[in-house]
């Protein structure tokens, strides 16, 4: 059913059936399409799947990464869809537009997206606000970022704003420091920047609430060390394992429509095997002490299976939704069992 749908859906601007599809399930809530919701795609959930990370207890392993949900207009709707959390944003202190449209793009022949959205949200304000009237109790994320005109020398304040403005509306904040898509932001992912940032957070985390830490999956072996030396050293939960990739290194789409799409983080399957031996690494380095949450390039239960194994706690997907649709949560917690 989804795949005819989905021949529909891709005939139009990416971004532009996201909103759409945005727009109409804010409109879900009621009890009524609740109800259909979890009849069609709920369920599945068992002991089996249970996972307890950084003190709160998951239902199941499978979460929504940022990205989807920008402004957290959904989190009342989505968890009838069988998540075990969701994860909003990226949140900015102020609201901004993110970069000039067009800035999602398919590529269908590799079961993948670019995008370079640029942390378009409404502002951490704003967004709060929505979270404090939210019913769900889902376990809920707020995935953090700064405003593209401030410097990195002041990089901290916004991060700090950000927590200050929704820490007391979700379950755990990630700290994204890996978008290719806002100027000199990778730039941040050295020892010494974020030692600074997340040492401020934790200074004002007064109920300890669990941090994450979302790495990109183009960093080298010296520098997933120092993540993990970082990690250690400022005692926030763990890392998220990993934001979208700047390479275009084994695409099958060609060459001429990458150039024609321009810059951009690419995400699905590509990137699925390279995050997963990050996700090994930090695993082994670290002895299994640091939760990982593994993201990128899951489409099935084998592919999530394939992830924990490698070291994920607990896992996100964004792009396999597109292509494979929200009957993927069910699948997954179907297969997931046997495979571990």
């Amino acid at each position: 059913m989804y795949a005819l749908a989905r021949q529909l859906l891709f005939l139009w601007d990416a971004e532009r059936v996201h909103e759409t599809i945005v727009r109409i399930a804010r409109f879900c809530a009621s009890p009524v399409v609740q109800t259909f919701l979890r009849m069609q795609y709920g369920g599945g959930d068992s002991p089996a799947l249970e996972r307890k990370v950084a003190g709160l207890r998951f239902v199941n392993p499978i979460g929504l990464a940022a990205g989807f949900d920008k402004n957290g207009y959904l989190v009342d709707v989505l968890p009838a869809l069988g998540f075990g959390f969701l994860e909003i944003g990226t949140v900015t202190p102020r609201p901004q537009q993110g970069n000039p449209k067009p800035r999602l793009f398919r590529l269908p022949k590799d079961k993948a997206l670019i995008n370079r959205l640029g942390f378009n949200n409404e502002g951490a304000e704003a967004v709060a606000a929505r979270l404090e009237r939210r019913k769900s109790s889902i376990i809920l994320g707020a995935n953090i970022g700064k405003n593209k005109d401030t410097p990195n020398a002041k990089a901290a304040d916004d991060y700090t704003e950000c927590f200050l403005q929704l820490h007391r509306y979700v379950d755990y904040l990630t700290v994204n420091v890996s978008s290719p898509n806002t100027p000199h932001l990778r730039e941040l992912q050295n020892k010494r920047e974020l030692v600074t940032i997340l040492s401020r957070l934790q200074k004002i985390n007064s109920s300890r609430k669990p941090m994450f830490l979302k790495i990109a999956p183009d960093l080298n072996s010296a520098q997933l060390n120092d993540i993990i030396t970082v990690v250690r050293e400022t005692g926030i939960s763990g890392i998220i394992a990993a934001n979208t990739t700047i390479s275009r290194e084994g695409l099958q789409t060609p060459k001429e429509q990458l150039a024609k799409i321009g810059e951009g983080g690419v995400s699905g399957k590509p990137v699925s095997q390279k995050i997963n031996r990050i996700i090994r690494y930090l695993s082994e380095r670290s002895e299994g002490e640091i939760p990982i949450i593994g993201a990128g390039g899951i489409f099935s239960a084998a592919d999530a299976a394939e992830k924990i194994r490698a070291g994920a706690s607990l896992l996100q997907l964004y792009t396999g939704l597109i292509y494979e649709g929200p009957g993927l949560i069910k699948r997954i917690k179907k297969g997931l069992p046997e495979l571990l």
